[in-house]
């Protein structure tokens, strides 16, 4: 591995897993400093606080001013590469490297990783199957969506992430009920209003995977295929990943083949992926790409699994440097790895989770962690946020993981 101790790098607003990549470029070397609004949602932990050589406080949804902050601080010590830290600013990060001469998305097509509605039709002109679906900004066009998609359908905010607001309806009281709800949802999600424009798409019923990696040097990689665990419907609460997913090899290689042709229709030139889709007997259909490092722990899955480090290749990919230079390969620890999310059952509160002490005396069992302690208020359901705790485990094999995802499930009871 080349030192690396020369090279700067800027982490945008890092959440969930873009708190990783600010772990692996300290863990490099690198020289790390974190952009941020440090305040309300946006508020660093301090285990990352502590791992960065500085932080630049600034409003990161005000573009002119993150442009402004980075260039100020870029003319003194000049940045090797700037790294989105969550979805939200990909978008500000591909200009800001635009604007520095580094690597980075091209800011006129970044939106195609971002926007659901552009996505879709990129992917559609591209030759790829998609879903058949609508843009919605009011009710007028709701209805008319409905008579284009037909039902079962899937409404789902444009630009929103984490399943907020994504919901299956069979019929038009359902989808009018979803559309509502949606559209007075005045709550704020990384300082930014949610946004009332939203998708209206067939539902494709079907496996859901997703298929993470990264593109360097203009070729595609896939790393890795997740098999995702989904609560009922008609909310699409993930509550489990299974890495890596047990499909034959025709069927991997299709949906290899299927990603790398929706990576280059959108654009995605540089850096890491995270694309969702479903398998149906026609073959693989996507739900959605981003341009960002997968969340709910499945770096640390496809870690464990294969080896790869997701965000050294991230990093290696945004500096031109090879997987090698930044010892992005190891050996894996297990042949599969998984994680179990548990919820509430429609609880608002708990008082004890029966049985959650025990986990760790299992010898697969690797962590456990709790996001919502008893007695704090539990959100009501429909996405990631009423998940309250998680377990991570290895297994020798798929079928192995998914018992021990169904085992741990059971022995974790809500009171």
């Amino acid at each position: 591995m080349r030192d690396l101790s020369f090279a700067r790098v800027l982490v945008v607003e890092p959440v969930s897993s873009g708190n990783a990549l600010v772990t692996a470029a300290r863990d490099l070397g690198l020289q790390v400093v974190v952009a941020s609004y440090d305040a309300d949602d946006r508020t660093l932990p301090d285990e990352i606080r502590a791992l960065a050589h500085a932080v630049l406080v600034v409003d990161t949804n005000d573009q002119a001013a993150l442009e402004q902050a980075v260039l100020d601080m870029h003319r003194d010590a000049p940045f090797s590469a700037v790294l989105a830290g969550c979805d939200f600013h990909v978008p500000a990060t591909a200009r800001l490297a635009a604007a520095l001469g580094l690597t980075g998305l091209r800011p006129e097509t970044v939106e195609e990783v971002r926007d659901k509605v552009l996505m879709r039709a990129r992917s559609a002109e591209a030759g790829l199957r998609t879903p058949r679906f609508a843009q919605v900004t009011s009710l007028t066009e709701l209805e008319q969506a409905a008579e284009h998609v037909g039902y079962p359908c899937v409404i789902k905010p444009v630009g929103s992430s984490g399943s907020i607001h994504v919901s299956r309806a069979n019929e038009w009281a359902e989808l009018r009920a979803a559309f509502d709800r949606l559209s007075a949802d005045q709550s704020l999600d990384l300082g930014r209003p949610l946004e009332h424009r939203v998708i209206v798409e067939e539902y494709i019923a079907g496996p859901e995977f997703s298929a993470d990696g990264y593109v360097a040097e203009g070729r595609t990689t896939v790393v890795a295929l997740t098999r995702k665990l989904l609560g009922p419907e008609p909310a699409f609460v993930e509550i489990g990943h299974l890495t890596p997913a047990d499909e034959s090899v025709e069927v991997t290689a299709q949906i290899e083949k299927y990603v790398r042709a929706v990576v280059d229709a959108v654009h995605l030139t540089v850096g890491a992926f995270h694309c969702e889709l479903r398998m149906t007997p026609d073959g693989p259909v996507l739900i959605e790409i981003a341009a960002r490092l997968p969340g709910d722990r499945i770096v640390d899955l496809v870690h464990l699994a294969t080896g790869v480090s997701l965000p050294k290749a991230m990093i290696a990919a945004h500096l031109g440097w090879t997987l090698e230079d930044v010892g992005a390969i190891g050996v894996p620890q297990a042949k599969n790895a998984g994680i179990r999310f548990y919820l509430a059952d429609g609880h608002h509160a708990y008082r004890r989770l029966n049985g959650w002490d025990d986990l760790l005396a299992l010898p697969e069992v690797l962590e456990t962690k709790l996001t919502i302690a008893a007695g704090e208020p539990i959100p009501e359901p429909g996405d990631f946020r009423s998940r309250i705790g998680h377990v991570i485990f290895t297994a020798d094999s798929f079928q192995e993981a998914t018992d021990i995802w169904q085992a741990v499930g059971r022995a974790v009871t809500v009171e």
